[in-house]
């Protein structure tokens, strides 16, 4: 008896261990979390089962029958493949744009494209075909500029001329991406997803285009370098004129001056010599004998003068 008793009661200890193993696999089975960053899709044999979790926590579902879809609730990029398209004034350009995008709602965004990869392809399918519809219906100008700002000197060519050629804009660049996002919107609202923004990321021209476009662009500045060049000679010549008119009137201002002391002098000189003639004349004439005699008289001079000669009066009685 207490054999029998000991079997249903080792038994019972078995069923129970037994028991709660298997409660926590359907536990640990049927639980699962939704962080920050997720939303998820309950789905049964294909068929969406309630609401989508989009709130974060720990959330149960039936193991083995439903199944967990999660999707990213935070923004997603979709970058677009570069593409040659022609503008209005036929002109051919490389766009590259892309987008950022978010699952708004999750529930249709899984009956309609199922998963990420699906939904960046409806994105190609829906913003490229825009884009080219918004870049082909503008000149290359509006795609470009963003505002009538006024050009730069190299920007001109040094000619405003230049600017008007190229035109004003009306509708702008910011203005284009703005129509791109409202048009492909309510085509992407089927799917469940929002389009945040559209930007252009590059415009470059096609390589025939661009290599025209470039040796014009060498023209322009050799040209602007001839102009720069032309008028700093201009300049140059303007700067040595005016030296050249400074320099002469400085000089003539200091030949006046200088012929003016000279003069000067000479006049004080004269009335020196006529105070020192008035004083004692014999002295006078005798000194400027002497400088007679040391400018006309050396020791290769030969004279012939007779003993009366006024030039040799001061000669005369002279004894050594």
């Amino acid at each position: 008896m207490n054999a029998t008793m000991t079997i249903i009661k080792e038994n019972k200890e078995v069923i129970s261990v037994t028991t709660l193993i298997v409660f926590a696999m359907i536990f640990f089975l049927s639980a699962y979390t939704v962080d920050e960053t997720e939303q998820v899709v309950i789905t049964q044999f294909g068929k969406v089962m309630g609401n989508p979790k989009i709130e974060p926590g720990l959330y149960f579902r039936v193991p083995f029958i439903q199944h967990i879809n999660k999707f990213p609730k935070n923004l997603q990029e979709w970058d677009g493949d570069p593409g040659q398209i022609p503008t209005l004034d036929k002109t051919y350009i490389w766009v590259d744009t892309f987008a950022r995008w978010l699952i708004v709602d999750p529930v249709k965004f899984f009956q309609t494209v199922t998963n990420i990869n699906s939904a960046l392809g409806r994105l190609d399918d829906i913003i490229d075909p825009a884009v080219r519809n918004f870049i082909t219906s503008y000149p290359l100008i509006e795609t470009v500029r963003q505002t009538n700002r006024k050009m730069d000197t190299f920007e001109m060519g040094m000619d405003e001329s230049n600017e008007r050629h190229i035109g004003t804009i009306k509708v702008g660049r910011e203005q284009i991406t703005e129509g791109i996002q409202k048009q492909a919107i309510p085509k992407l609202r089927e799917f469940g997803i929002e389009l945040v923004d559209v930007k252009i990321k590059r415009v470059n021209y096609v390589e025939q285009v661009r290599e025209s476009v470039y040796g014009r662009m060498i023209a322009e500045r050799k040209q602007i370098a001839e102009k720069f060049r032309s008028e700093g000679q201009g300049e140059a010549r303007k700067i040595l004129g005016k030296k050249e008119r400074e320099l002469k009137l400085i000089t003539s201002v200091a030949y006046k001056t200088a012929q003016e002391i000279m003069g000067q002098a000479d006049a004080e000189a004269i009335s020196i010599y006529a105070n020192a003639y008035e004083k004692d004349p014999d002295f006078y004439s005798f000194i400027k004998t002497l400088d007679n005699y040391s400018t006309t008289i050396n020791k290769e001079t030969s004279l012939i003068l007779s003993t009366d000669a006024e030039y040799l009066k001061f000669f005369k009685g002279y004894s050594n």
